[in-house]
């Protein structure tokens, strides 16, 4: 913020909150009702005090309704642009803008038509797409896209060379022809040495050409990220996701196209360790099973419905722990962070009186206003149901 005239400028206040979920699982609620942004940032979390002195572009009055990080989608496979061609489909991403979805992040881009398998190809691939969704928003969704999908006949100067060309992700494990953990453990070590993030696919073949992981794999190749624990679609075996919860620190992804009751068991041991900070969701979508807009809201409301999981904290599991897991800035409300926000409330007929009552009897919130950035990017959800509160730009 900077002042003019004895008024310090701030780009836009949202005001008369009635609950912040926080994106910090640690302290998932915070006792504030405004918040202030300016260049794209929250600078600002607290009372009405803290609108004194400040001259504000716009006001949003949130009506009352809940505010929340955008939510980040932990397992998603783009191509280029909001296009999907397994499913045939436009504006898949622009219409999970309108499920609370400010944040997608890519487990490789396998459905590419054509899709290269040879170390030039596969590193074309990867800065490509990388750099592609670095110029493109659809929606105002940020897509971290460009993950190198593992192949045979890839080197260690061949990750030095991504790294300088902005690629930071492997996408699953499991996908490429690198499957056996004496091929794939040296290259994550080669992943690792230059910073990037790596994913791993578990559980049964998800698509033609992927294939089976087990835990024993997994804790061989060390990956930061389980991929769908919980299966895409065909989950491992119980033992199994003890095992892989029990014996490493990694991050445990569930998604929404995956086996529920798998799902459920690797929260509640998580839980049951007071490991809920491991837990990040995702879609993994678009897939065989389809494209799923509300698929993170239905994440959240199975976790606190079914699992039992605090809202807050299922909140937590689709911002602040995967923002962590990835470093980003965004993910959790506080000063400094970007300025990614949702508001949203009870549905319409809900019997739920807030949208983390809402979430907690399994009825999906009614999206009210999402904002990326500091912008409105939407208002009234066109896939939710319409929330019984709406914030209104004044």
């Amino acid at each position: 913020m900077f002042m003019i005239g004895g008024l310090t400028l701030a780009t836009l206040a949202i005001t008369n909150i009635g609950t912040i979920v926080s994106g910090d699982i640690r302290r998932p609620l915070l006792v504030a009702d405004t918040v202030l942004v300016r260049d794209e940032k929250i600078v600002a979390v607290g009372d009405s005090g803290i609108l004194a002195g400040m001259q504000v572009d716009k006001t949003v009055d949130a009506q009352g309704v809940t505010l929340m990080p955008g939510l980040i989608d932990s397992h998603t496979h783009p191509v280029l642009g909001d296009f999907a061609p397994r499913q045939k489909m436009l504006d898949y991403i622009e219409s999970s803008l309108h499920g609370g979805v400010t944040t997608m992040i890519s487990a490789g881009e396998p459905h590419w038509p054509g899709r290269p398998k040879d170390p030039t190809g596969v590193k074309a691939l990867a800065v490509v797409a990388a750099r592609s969704f670095q110029n493109a928003r659809p929606g105002g969704v940020k897509v971290h896209a460009g993950a190198l999908i593992l192949e045979p006949g890839l080197t260690e100067a061949d990750f030095a060379e991504l790294k300088e060309a902005g690629v930071w992700l492997v996408g699953e494990v499991g996908l490429g022809g690198v499957r056996r953990p004496e091929d794939a453990a040296p290259m994550v070590a080669w992943a690792h040495k230059y910073g990037f993030k790596v994913a791993m696919h578990t559980g049964g073949t998800s698509i033609p050409g992927s294939s089976t992981i087990t835990a024993q794999d997994v804790l061989a190749i060390k990956p930061d990220v389980v991929s769908h624990i919980n299966g895409g679609t065909t989950a491992v075996a119980p033992g199994e996701i003890d095992k892989i919860i029990e014996l490493s620190d990694y991050a445990i992804e569930v998604v929404q196209c995956g086996n529920p009751r798998a799902a459920l068991r690797a929260v509640q041991l998580l839980a049951s360790r007071r490991e809920l900070g491991r837990l990040i969701l995702g879609n993994d979508a678009p897939s065989g099973t389809g494209v799923i807009p509300l698929g993170m809201l239905r994440n959240l409301a199975f976790l606190a419905a079914v699992g039992e999981m605090e809202p807050a904290q299922a909140v937590a599991a689709a911002t602040g722990n995967t923002a962590r897991v990835f470093g980003l800035a965004a993910g959790v409300i506080e000063a400094g962070r970007e300025a990614d926000l949702v508001l949203m409330d009870a549905p319409m007929g809900s019997f739920g009186r807030d949208a983390l009552e809402a979430l907690a009897v399994g009825d999906l919130p009614g999206v009210g206003m999402v904002i990326v950035d500091g912008e409105i990017k939407a208002g009234i959800s066109r896939n939710t149901p319409p929330p019984k509160r709406k914030p209104i730009l004044k």
